[in-house]
């Protein structure tokens, strides 16, 4: 039996070395003479332990990591061909404590299978969920799919079944399924792990969505910054379509659903699911005002279904587990599980799959072991630039849609950022202004004025100017902004903001006049 080494291929194993470990170990084998396959899967997430080196043995797969080139020729003198104890041995993948205490959904395949083998996706329950679609009608794929409790995984939290019902009501020659794949926010990193790691999920995820609302079409829109998940998703359509997943006839039925990729410019607004029609229509992407809504009046004026990467990539477990096997996980309104990724000033930085309802405690210290420089952990932002600072003393908050609004957060695309108790949290409120400022599209005046006022008004409370005045200034703006913007990127951006002066008052009052030494 030829033995299979799986290297991770993904962007993030990549930026950590994986492509010279592949090299290196490629290497060894041809100068040892052994045959053996190389298999560059997708990253299982624990990044922390990339480049992570797995290899199937008889008695399962065992990893190494992380692995560096210079490790290369004593795992093969400790015989890791077989499984055998070097410095890196990790074990049984599963086992490991970070993946082990993880509920595995959507992400359920990633880094377990070829990432462009249609064959091995059906091996671990690829296409389930769309063979069981095509013998239901439109309208039970979408009952189904509401009945899962399945929210928007992208920020908004908006029930996938209740916009799916509203396209599959509207009438229409032509009908599109738009995936926002413009993955900006700080800290995340979920969809590209999907895209290059399990790409025919997603490609299943926006077949069942076309059948069960009528649309032909479908569309990703990647960010510019994704060249990897570009490529490995191009490659994925083109299998699928010679394998007639995609085309006029689904798996063979009257259904035909087709997609391409399309490729953004990098502007963050256009993850906001208007400003993304008018850049995919090749215009540039400016936040639309509604209604009229996507879903009666979206791309080129059709009505469109705008879903996030991980909302459709967590269909086909529905469809092939049923509603309520998907419902019984999560807490209150958040049903399912989330794929929160913990990155930032943290030990173990990586993607944790969960059902709702973790505190934001046992994600930071238990699962993501506190801080990487060991100092204390001082604040976490939840949800990307716009998502608010959270400090200890909220620690026991549940990853919850409703938990995290009720103490003014958001759980966004689920991205963690930790930050110890050197950071100044002026700075980072002045940033979420900037960061504002800069990536305007700039239609309304809250967010364009208001956030380039904001950056004046931190920059003179840092400079010890009038900082009780200005605080309240910067008051004012944050709820000129929350109240008047056209989309999020204005109407969220006082999160942050407020989060800090509200949480770190420390932080935003002047520093201690230095009296010379006479």
């Amino acid at each position: 039996m030829i033995p299979r080494i799986y290297i991770p291929g993904d962007s993030g194993a990549l930026a950590l070395g994986a492509e010279k470990v592949a090299k290196a170990i490629a290497s060894e084998l041809a100068e040892r003479g052994i045959e053996a396959k190389i298999v560059r899967n997708g990253s299982r997430g624990a990044y922390f332990l990339e480049p992570m080196v797995e290899v199937a043995t008889a008695n399962g797969r065992v990893a190494y990591g992380p692995v560096k080139p210079s490790d290369v020729k004593s795992l093969f003198d400790s015989g890791f061909l077989t499984g055998g104890h070097h410095k890196r041995w990790l074990g049984a993948p599963d086992k490991i404590p970070f993946l082990a205490k993880q509920t595995r959904l959507t992400f359920a395949r990633c880094g377990v299978t070829d990432p462009l083998s249609l064959e091995s996706y059906k091996k671990y329950g690829g296409l389930n969920g769309l063979t069981n679609a095509l013998g239901l009608t439109p309208a039970a794929i979408v009952a189904e799919v509401t009945e899962s409790g399945l929210r928007g995984r992208g920020g908004a939290g908006f029930p996938t079944g209740i916009k799916w019902k509203t396209v599959l009501d509207t009438s229409g020659d032509r009908k599109y399924i738009v995936c926002n794949a413009d993955e900006g926010d700080s800290g995340t990193f979920a969809d590209r792990m999907i895209m290059e790691g399990d790409p025919f999920v997603l490609i299943e995820g926006m077949t069942i969505a076309g059948i069960a609302t009528g649309a032909t079409k479908g569309f990703v829109y990647v960010r510019s910054e994704y060249p990897h998940a570009v490529a490995v998703m191009n490659k994925a359509v083109e299998i699928a379509r010679k394998a007639g997943v995609l085309g006029a006839s689904v798996l063979g039925s009257a259904y035909a659903f087709d997609m391409e990729i399309r490729v953004g410019a990098g502007a963050y607004v256009c993850g906001e699911e208007t400003a993304l029609l008018d850049s995919l229509e090749g215009k540039r992407g400016m936040v639309r005002a509604k209604p009229p809504l996507p879903a009666h009046k979206g791309l080129f004026g059709k009505p469109t279904v705008i879903n996030n990467v991980i909302s459709l990539a967590s269909v086909p477990v529905i469809m092939d587990k049923g509603a309520a096997f998907y419902k019984d996980f999560g807490m209150g309104r958040s049903r399912g599980t989330i794929p929160i990724q913990i990155a930032g000033n943290v030990k173990h930085a990586g993607l944790f799959e969960a059902a709702f309802g973790m505190t934001l405690g046992e994600i930071v210290d238990g699962i993501g072991g506190g801080t990487a420089t060991g100092l204390p952990v001082k604040a976490v932002q939840v949800g990307g630039p716009l998502g608010a600072y959270f400090p200890r003393a909220l620690f026991d908050t549940p990853f919850d849609y409703e938990a995290f609004a009720a103490k003014d957060g958001l759980i966004g695309h689920a991205g963690i950022v930790v930050f110890d108790d050197t950071a100044d949290m002026l700075k980072q409120a002045r940033f979420a202004m900037e960061f504002c400022a800069i990536e305007s599209c700039g239609k309304c005046t809250p967010c364009r004025i208001g956030s380039t006022r904001g950056v004046e008004t931190i920059d003179r409370i840092a400079a010890g100017i009038e900082p009780e005045k200005n605080l309240a200034l910067v008051t004012d703006l944050c709820n000129t902004m929350k109240f008047g913007s056209l989309c999020a990127l204005g109407g969220f951006t006082p999160y942050p903001v407020m989060s800090s002066i509200t949480h770190f008052p420390d932080d935003f009052k002047p520093a201690p006049v230095r009296v010379a030494a006479e």
